[in-house]
């Protein structure tokens, strides 16, 4: 717009609310008194025209969650259920990290986590717990290679370990001698630093496993595995979920909570 234009639109704003705006000294131009009111009232009236644009811009837009999960449950135990919430809750996105850290050395920003109780958390809340279940688990093939082992015949067979560091998992020394039966041999054992790693080296018949029952249920329903033996562990808050400090005050962080705890619970 021309100089010459902008001057006649104050005069025509000028004669319209019947007070001057601006006052010319030294070919210099300022606000009068009422100019610098009318000049507060636009500013403000302005500041919540942006306001209420940025509202109505990111009213639609999706939330999102960021979900830290412990890389065995998210891979067999979230994957397979992770679409029935996004089905009921189209509106909240759910970013999904995973770690095979504790949550305490998770260092990047997260809004909810999930993993075994007793890893350090540090100073992140819990919210609930929930139960699982260890138990050994082999391929129908390993177990067709000769008789269905008994509990006294488990250290005698190939043990696959799964080695986390820090220790915060069953070992099989520890599960063997919950039941009485005596250590592993180094001998007539695999180990790895990767729990589905060990789990497909059971899959693809290298020996038993220990398997946690909410990551191994699928692979036992398809056959993939099978229970060599009826002993199992029972471990009533065997899984902890925690929230950032504040974040459980958001709706959509309370609604992944409570889907969270719903299928935990649904799988008891």
């Amino acid at each position: 717009m021309l100089p010459a234009a902008v001057s006649r639109q104050i005069r025509d704003l000028e004669q319209d609310l019947g007070v001057k705006l601006f006052t010319r000294r030294n070919r210099a131009v300022f606000l009068t008194e009422q100019g610098q009111e009318l000049s507060q009232v636009v500013s403000a009236a302005l500041g919540s025209i942006s306001d209420g644009a940025v509202a109505l811009r990111t009213s639609h837009r999706t939330q999102r969650v960021v979900f830290l999960c412990q890389l065995c449950e998210a891979f067999y135990w979230l994957m397979p259920r992770l679409s029935t919430f996004r089905d009921q809750h189209a509106g909240i996105e759910v970013q999904v990290v995973t770690s095979t850290r504790p949550v305490a050395e998770f260092n990047e920003p997260f809004d909810v986590a999930l993993q075994t109780t007793g890893r350090a958390s540090g100073v992140h809340p819990r919210v609930f717990t929930a139960a699982d279940e260890v138990f050994p688990v082999c391929s129908p093939d390993y177990l067709a290679t000769g008789t269905l082992p008994g509990l006294e015949a488990l250290p005698a067979h190939m043990l696959l370990h799964y080695h986390a560091t820090p220790a915060d998992f069953m070992t099989w020394n520890g599960w063997l001698q919950t039941f009485g039966q005596a250590p592993v041999t180094s001998q007539r054992t695999i180990v790895f630093d990767s729990y589905p790693l060990m789990l497909q080296a059971a899959i693809e018949g290298h020996g038993i496993a220990l398997g946690w029952r909410r990551t191994a249920a699928r692979l036992i329903k398809t056959g993939a595995l099978v229970q060599p033996c009826a002993e199992r562990i029972a471990l009533p808050d065997a899984i902890s979920v925690y929230t950032a400090h504040g974040a459980d005050k958001r709706v959509d962080v309370q609604t992944l909570l409570a889907w969270l705890e719903a299928q935990l619970l649904m799988d008891t």
